[in-house]
């Protein structure tokens, strides 16, 4: 499936280490946001943003593509069943602006939605997940370990994720899920080469792309 999505559906403050790290609160539901198609890059194209928006952190998340519609749905099981495949992305956030932005209580989209903030990885088969709280990835810049995601680990477990979020947006076929970041985010720098590692079932799948100079 090549559809463009119409929206990605962006999870905050699902791993409590991360949630600790920046000093927030365990939130009580689902955190939610939006990143727009224009977001949306492919990982050849690398990373860049405007470096007078300051510092620029990566966010290695597990990212869902939706392929069927999914409203209002309240079976968090019949939830699943939208899910066409699974890829990982990096939910890229100017933190510097963002926590001006919390400051000043203003939204985030500036800090979180501009062109480039969304970077995903190939599509793999559902065929690879054997259990959806029992999935792991990992996040290294230059070679050296950042991030390690266990879903087994997550304040809200996938199943309940996405029936939260039908119960707010209307997922559409080619829209994108991104479940959350686990702790570990820092500032990309210029000349980064950035990797990102999904343990399949029957393979490890491993991407790559960089900061650019």
């Amino acid at each position: 499936m090549n559809t463009r999505p119409s929206k990605i559906v962006c999870v905050g403050r699902s791993y409590a280490d991360h949630v600790k790290e920046l000093g927030n609160a365990i939130p009580d539901r689902p955190v939610l946001f939006i990143k727009p198609p224009s977001s949306l890059i492919s990982l050849e194209q690398g990373i860049s943003w405007n470096p007078t928006w300051g510092n620029c952190h990566y966010e290695c998340e597990l990212s869902l593509r939706i392929d069927r519609t999914l409203k209002a749905e309240a079976d968090p099981a019949k939830a699943l069943e939208a899910v066409g495949a699974v890829t990982l992305g990096l939910d890229l956030t100017l933190r510097d602006l963002q926590d001006d932005l919390k400051k000043k209580g203003q939204p985030w989209e500036r800090a979180k939605a501009f062109d480039g903030s969304c970077v995903l990885a190939d599509w793999v088969e559902l065929s690879e997940i054997k259990d959806w709280k029992d999935v792991h990835y990992s996040f290294h810049v230059n070679d050296e370990l950042r991030q390690t995601g266990d879903t087994s680990l997550l304040i809200f477990d996938i199943a309940t994720l996405l029936a939260d979020i039908s119960q707010v947006f209307t997922l559409e076929p080619g829209d994108v899920v991104m479940t959350g970041t686990p702790a570990g985010v820092a500032a990309l720098k210029a000349g980064d080469q950035l990797t990102m590692t999904l343990q399949g079932q029957s393979q490890e799948f491993v991407w790559k792309t960089f900061v650019q100079a």
